[in-house]
């Protein structure tokens, strides 16, 4: 079988994380391509990671019949749109989180998705790390007994308020770009979908926060509650906790697993802590992005679930007192 060709749009700095790295491992993925909005940025990036083929636009990228999936790791505004564009062009896409600027977009790339008949996948991959499977079967395994909370929470500095993670058009903001995880991971070890009871918010600029707290709630009675933070009081918080009627399950950096982690259970019947094994997260999602292209293999966050969560983060901005995000109207 011949590797898997991808495309990158953009020279992004998540770019040589989550795609060049994992394919220099990975006999059946090439970075093929690149194309940035400053051609000599694509130049400067195709010389430093080795790749092929520099195109002179986004345009010029998605129209290479030589290519055959693209990587989108625009900003976060700007997902929606160039994933249509890419459909369109019969690309498969891997996208990166959040997958769009709001749940109506999401909802709009999930039925070009369907009728296409390509692959659309978005890039949590934290989901494809064995520390996510472990964290599901110890609440199988009914260890903890009856589950009664889930909690996430990913908090961390970005002091640089040029950056695009603080612009509102491009779809900005603590909840987009850090709290999409915690809702992710609450819904993925809750197996269910939750109700937005209340949120707050702290502001960076009009429209964007910098912190948010929701609260959750579950229709079996379960509750959930997310945090996340790109400019707070805290400053720095990774963890999962999940609390049952027989012990709790707490876990250290769920997010990027591969640096460092630690799960614990703690209960009557005492304590133990472990650490689960594995690589790199972005080489299991690269790997299950070309499985589902090239082998027809389902994914653990196709476009139904990228809805379901853009649901909950668009609800968590309204019970703050905020809107969506907005999508954007205009190629980048």
């Amino acid at each position: 079988m011949e590797p898997l060709r991808i495309g990158c749009l953009g020279a992004a700095r998540i770019a040589p994380a989550a795609l060049i790295k994992p394919s220099a491992s990975n006999d059946g993925v090439v970075c093929a391509a690149v194309a940035a909005r400053d051609p000599s940025r694509a130049r400067a990036f195709a010389a430093k990671h080795h790749v092929t083929k520099v195109h002179e636009s986004y345009e010029a990228l998605l129209a290479d019949d030589q290519l055959d999936a693209v990587y989108n790791p625009l900003p976060n505004g700007l997902h929606g749109l160039w994933t249509l564009r890419a459909l369109a062009q019969g690309k498969h896409v891997l996208c990166e989180k959040p997958f769009t600027a709001n749940a109506d977009e999401a909802q709009r790339v999930a039925d070009a998705t369907a009728e296409s008949g390509l692959v659309a996948m978005e890039a949590f991959h934290w989901r494809y790390h064995p520390m996510a499977a472990r964290m599901l079967a110890v609440i199988a395994s009914g260890e903890l007994g009856d589950v009664r909370r889930i909690e996430a929470a990913l908090c961390f500095p970005l002091p640089l308020f040029k950056d695009i993670r603080w612009q509102l058009p491009l779809a900005g903001g603590a909840l987009m770009d850090a709290g999409c995880y915690p809702v992710h991971m609450v819904r993925t070890l809750a197996g269910a979908e939750p109700t937005v009871v209340r949120a707050s918010a702290k502001l960076r600029s009009a429209g964007v926060d910098r912190r948010m707290e929701a609260e959750l709630s579950f229709a079996d009675g379960r509750t959930g509650g997310i945090l996340a933070s790109m400019w707070s009081s805290t400053l720095v918080r990774l963890r999962v906790v999940v609390t049952g009627s027989q012990a709790t399950m707490r876990v250290f950096n769920p997010t990027t697993p591969h640096m460092f982690n630690r799960l614990s259970v703690s209960g009557a019947k005492g304590r133990r802590h472990e650490r689960v094994p594995g690589g790199p997260t972005y080489n299991y999602q690269l790997e299950a992005f070309r499985a589902a292209v090239q082998e027809g293999a389902l994914t653990l966050t196709p476009p139904s679930d990228a809805v379901a969560n853009m649901r909950v983060i668009d609800a968590i901005y309204l019970a703050a007192g905020l809107e969506p995000r907005p999508a954007a109207s205009e190629p980048a």
